[in-house]
């Protein structure tokens, strides 16, 4: 049985398109109305291209678009013995062009549009909301700015965005955590102000998140952590978070990796830690916590935990438990406040951060009833003993 685009390309008629002036005309033969349609938007936007390094565009030339470099061709969903462009792919041919406008936006059938590490400028195109077959959309790594690209919350097949090391700024609208995507890269950008909590009880179905290296602020929105109990990897290092710690990061009970180092985040560390009997890479580090670590923690998640770095902070106190994962080159606390420990911070430092004033944490941090896992009976008893304290190195 002959595969349908092949089938296609024996059964459909051709069809012409003439190119040129009246002196110098070319008749050009497509397969398929879908790809004529589509050959004047290739055209405009290889004008547009100022570098090509790769010599890319130079295959982009004649009726033959499934041949060009970087433009793949398929069935559409809604036609089976059609063919049109399905994808483009342009990774790493680092062209540069001052915008994608009317490029993108004009291939109807496009499911996939990767065009990672290349100089392309300008904003994203509002009119892709109408290209209702795309899930993945990779416009990491360019030169790309303005606002976050809403034209991209409420786009039901999309399930991979990734808009990493670019220029965008301002706020993220609360939609897109709710998404039903299953990749948000959005790390590496100039996103500002809080992150917002999220309206109702959603689930999401995010599995890869990425928010650092932003200048995020204010609280871990609760309702982000509450919903995200699917999520694999998370990374919100590198911004301006402030506060406590939620408890509701122990709903990440799928996480492997959860990364919220070099933040301004403060208090004793949740003792909702416990439910994360999957991670295998935790890390406060550079944040202002300070207490006692948990040995509760140490002890019901030594048996996945790979990393669990708390160096930079205020801590005081560890026991047996947690001197254990020292000793196995699993805990870092470095540059600490722990008394007769090599490699903490001076007397003077660690007394002066004790008499500052402290953030104190909500009392939600605390309640048995939201503690999101079979270790509650411990979390109630482990609670009612615990008392922080900050307390200087010798």
């Amino acid at each position: 049985m002959k595969h349908p685009l092949l089938l296609a390309l024996l059964l459909v008629g051709t069809l012409q398109l003439t190119t040129g002036g009246e002196e110098n005309q070319e008749i050009l033969s497509f397969l398929d109305q879908r790809l004529a349609d589509v050959y004047s938007a290739i055209q405009s936007f290889k004008s547009c291209i100022t570098l090509d390094p790769f010599n890319v565009t130079q295959t982009w030339i004649g009726s033959d678009i499934c041949s060009y470099r970087g433009f793949y061709c398929d069935n559409p969903p809604d036609n089976k013995t059609a063919i049109t462009v399905a994808s483009i792919d342009f990774n790493g041919f680092q062209l540069s062009a001052p915008s994608i406008d009317g490029f993108i936006d004009q291939f109807p059938d496009l499911a996939l549009f990767h065009v990672n590490s290349n100089n392309f400028q300008g904003t994203v195109p509002s009119k892709i909301v109408n290209l209702k077959y795309l899930y993945e959309l990779d416009i990491s790594n360019n030169k790309f700015s303005g606002q976050f690209p809403t034209a991209v919350v409420g786009m039901p097949g999309l399930s991979f965005l990734d808009i990493r090391f670019n220029s965008f700024s301002g706020s993220v609208p609360p939609q897109i955590f709710g998404q039903n995507l299953d990749v948000l890269f959005i790390n590496d950008n100039g996103f500002t102000a809080n992150l917002p909590e999220l309206p109702g009880d959603g689930t999401s179905h995010i599995l890869y998140l990425t928010l650092a290296d932003n200048k995020f602020s204010g609280p871990l929105p609760r309702s982000i952590l509450r919903s995200m109990s699917m999520l694999s990897e998370v990374l919100f290092l590198n911004n301006d978070f402030t506060g406590c710690i939620p408890s509701e990061i122990g709903f990440l009970k799928e996480a492997t990796v959860i990364d919220v180092g070099r933040n301004k985040l403060t208090g004793p560390l949740p003792l909702s830690l416990m439910c994360l009997e999957k991670v295998e890479q935790l890390n406060f580090a550079g944040n202002l916590l300070f207490g006692a670590i948990p040995e509760a923690v140490c002890m019901l998640l030594r048996e996945n935990l790979v990393n669990l770095s708390l160096s930079d902070n205020y801590f005081t106190h560890v026991g047996p438990w947690c001197k254990g994962l020292i000793q196995k080159g699993v805990l870092d606390v470095s540059n600490n406040c722990i008394p007769f420990f090599p490699g903490q911070r001076s007397v003077h430092e660690c007394a002066e951060f004790c008499f500052k004033p402290k953030y104190h944490c909500p009392p939600h941090m605390w309640f048995h009833s939201l503690f999101p896992c079979r270790y509650s009976h411990m979390f109630s008893s482990y609670s009612k003993s615990f008392k922080p304290v900050v307390a200087p190195s010798p």
